[in-house]
């Protein structure tokens, strides 16, 4: 595969886990609706839906980020844009490019051993009728903060090669369609 079909390569995968994300998150209303109504109706909330929902949060969270970013939708001071030359917007993007990178690559390494060790001792969350493993949280976790930090590293390329778009005044309004 050449290492100019990556990118795009990258763009629809991290698509497709926002999708899943978002399914998950459609369904998970659900639950907690249906768990509303059964404690308000019946006086009978479904059991485990606390630990299903505190792991299910996590997991979508980390499943979007590889998204947002390439979609330059992560935090910025566009109120700055106004008022600095171009030079050196991209070079506060470059700089915050690289910081994205060394901030996922230290997530996935910190978060390595903690998987490890809920895969191995098969690690579960809650008491009584439901118990959530962990593990799986944990895989997506270390994944996904992989696959951020190779997010941030598609945009520190194309900053570098002048591909990436340079948000200013003009443009800040627009958000550029990168998938």
């Amino acid at each position: 595969m050449p290492s100019s079909q990556l990118p795009d390569l990258h763009k629809r995968f991290v698509r497709a886990l926002h999708m899943v994300a978002a399914i998950w998150l459609f369904s998970l209303a659900f639950l907690i609706l249906a768990d509303v109504l059964a404690r308000g109706l019946f006086n009978s909330p479904i059991q485990g839906t606390a630990e299903l929902v505190s792991n299910s949060i996590v997991a979508i969270a980390f499943l979007q980020l590889s998204h947002s970013i390439r979609m330059r939708g992560m935090l910025r001071a566009e109120f700055l844009d106004a008022y600095l030359p171009a030079w050196l917007m991209r070079g506060f993007s470059m700089f915050g490019y690289l910081l994205g990178i060394v901030l996922f690559l230290a997530i996935a390494y910190a978060s390595w051993e903690p998987m490890i060790n809920a895969i191995q001792i098969n690690e579960y969350q809650g008491d009584g009728a439901l118990r959530v493993p962990t593990y799986p949280v944990r895989i997506i976790i270390v994944f996904t903060s992989l696959l951020s930090a190779v997010a941030y590293g598609f945009l520190f390329a194309e900053g570098l090669t002048g591909d990436s778009e340079i948000m200013t005044p003009e443009n800040s309004s627009q958000q550029k369609e990168v998938i």
